[in-house]
């Protein structure tokens, strides 16, 4: 008989049903729960303070700024000048020394940090107290940018520590007065930065390392790679996430420097160091020139947005060819 067994002593038990639990998809369990708490909005309401945060901090501000630079602006009257900001821009000589500077605290934050950050990491790598060694270079970047600069100035003021020390061991001619005269005020600003900031690139770089698979290592050991050629082909390719990461950060911070400089030398002297961050403070809050510091403001954004996109864009095309077939 269907739905029963007989057992061997003729008692009669009925069968037993498996029951099938039922399964909804992923798509099936938003829809089924859009009205109450599973809907593609559920968390909407939770986003909403963060946007909120963002829109007054970044958003607001922005086009605020963007809106202020068509406008000759003290603090207490204003009157529209169209692109006459923009125009002043291009005859200022003090904003072209700025974008100099600039560009030269980009390349030698390249340069120095980047590339000293990498050596230290794959030199003590597997150094026998190699962890105590990344430990006293990364010290440094944990004293604020106010706190370097305040140490750096002792040391490169003309009868400071650096002086000093020319003159202890006869090389007298090679002192400088470091921070009075251009170029050499950029470049010292730039080397004690490099003190500083080395140490975080050297953490990245280090983990970067511990993440190259053993496998790969040793099966490049077997084929003869060894010193340079095991740097080259093996160790730099298996880095490249992680460069792009550092190479990244360093160019945006190197674009809005500002602590550093403002406590060495305040720009000085007659505004020669100043970047574009510096005199975007000074003409908007020093010499309350707030519209054409907006203008300035909005060059420095753009700048920087346009060199972290095309800086990604040129470092991770398949990602950025997947994002546009898809």
């Amino acid at each position: 008989m269907t739905g029963t067994a007989t057992p061997a002593h003729g008692v009669t038990k009925p069968a037993r049903v498996r029951r099938r639990v039922p399964v909804r998809t992923p798509h099936q369990a938003a829809t089924a729960g859009g009205g109450r708490l599973g809907g593609p909005l559920a968390a909407l309401p939770w986003a909403l303070p963060a946007f909120a945060f963002v829109g007054v901090l970044l958003v607001y501000p922005f086009f605020r700024s963007v809106y202020g630079s068509f406008f000759e602006d003290n603090g207490f009257t204003s009157s529209f000048t169209g692109f006459d900001n923009y125009a002043r821009l291009a005859d200022d000589p003090i904003f072209g020394r700025s974008l100099l500077n600039t560009l030269m605290w980009v390349v030698g934050t390249l340069l120095l940090p980047v590339v000293a950050g990498l050596l230290i990491a794959v030199a003590t790598h597997r150094m026998r107290f190699g962890g105590i060694a990344q430990l006293i270079i990364v010290l440094p970047y944990a004293i604020s940018g106010a706190a370097t600069a305040v140490l750096w100035n002792f040391m490169l003021t003309s009868d400071g520590a650096v002086n000093q020390v020319l003159r202890g061991v006869g090389l007298d001619g090679w002192a400088q007065t470091w921070l009075l005269e251009w170029p050499q005020n950029t470049l010292s600003m730039i080397v004690a930065s490099t003190w500083q900031a080395t140490g975080l690139n050297v953490v990245l770089f280090a983990i970067g390392l511990r993440a190259i698979p053993r496998e790969t290592v040793e099966a490049a050991e077997l084929d003869g790679a060894s010193g340079w050629r095991m740097f080259r082909h093996i160790t730099l390719p298996q880095l490249r996430a992680v460069t792009v990461v550092v190479v990244g950060m360093a160019i945006v911070n190197s674009l809005k420097a500002f602590d550093m400089i403002w406590v060495l030398t305040k720009g000085g002297p007659s505004r020669s160091s100043e970047t574009l961050a510096l005199s975007m403070y000074r003409e908007t809050f020093r010499l309350f020139h707030i519209g054409y510091g907006s203008a300035i403001a909005l060059v420095l954004s753009v700048i920087v947005v346009a060199s972290s996109w095309m800086y990604l864009r040129r470092q991770m095309p398949d990602i950025s060819g997947t994002a546009v077939r898809n």
